[in-house]
């Protein structure tokens, strides 16, 4: 067995994401940790879109974060309206080098350091439909459960064919 990989072997971690969002994202996920809530990263929605993060409160709504780690990541990316259809509440993170001006008002907004994260802005409420709810949280439930089990089988089945597509996300929907 390779004591050194090149290769990413984590199914935690999917590579797409910049060392900057990584960082806002870990100090996210600790802060909402220590709201109760519980957080998955990079879950793929019915709509095909993937969510940064999502996340079910002790109260059992649904958010959805959006990472945006520049001026132009925000600018580029205009998908975030479509999250409003899979969450109650949407939110941006970021981190202290982006201007916090160019966040819409309509959505709530995190500021990180990659240790903890401060809420500037509380997102408004928009509930989702109760087929809408269960599907999420099925699916949520799904693909947490799916990665934790990668997640012990990692070092001994990576190079497993099904076990990539997992891996890759390929397989986060579920029908």
């Amino acid at each position: 067995m390779a004591i050194l990989s090149i290769h990413n072997d984590n199914p935690l971690i999917d590579g797409r994401q910049s060392q900057r969002a990584l960082m806002v994202r870990r100090g996210i996920q600790r802060f909402l940790y220590d709201m109760r809530h519980a957080v998955l990263p990079e879950l793929t929605l019915a709509s095909g879109r993937r969510a940064d993060l999502i996340t079910i409160s002790p109260k059992g709504e649904i958010w959805i974060i959006e990472i945006k780690t520049s001026i132009e990541d925000f600018k580029v990316d205009r998908k975030w309206p479509d999250y409003r259809l899979h969450c109650d509440r949407l939110f941006f993170a970021t981190h202290s080098g982006v201007p916090l001006e160019i966040f819409p008002e309509e959505c709530g907004l995190f500021v990180s350091d990659g240790y903890d994260a401060e809420m500037i802005r509380e997102a408004p409420e928009h509930r989702v439909s109760a087929a809408t709810r269960k599907s999420v949280t099925s699916s949520f439930a799904r693909v947490s459960a799916q990665r934790l089990m990668l997640a012990e089988w990692t070092t001994d089945r990576s190079d497993d064919p099904a076990m990539k597509d997992i891996i890759s996300g390929a397989r986060d929907t579920f029908k």
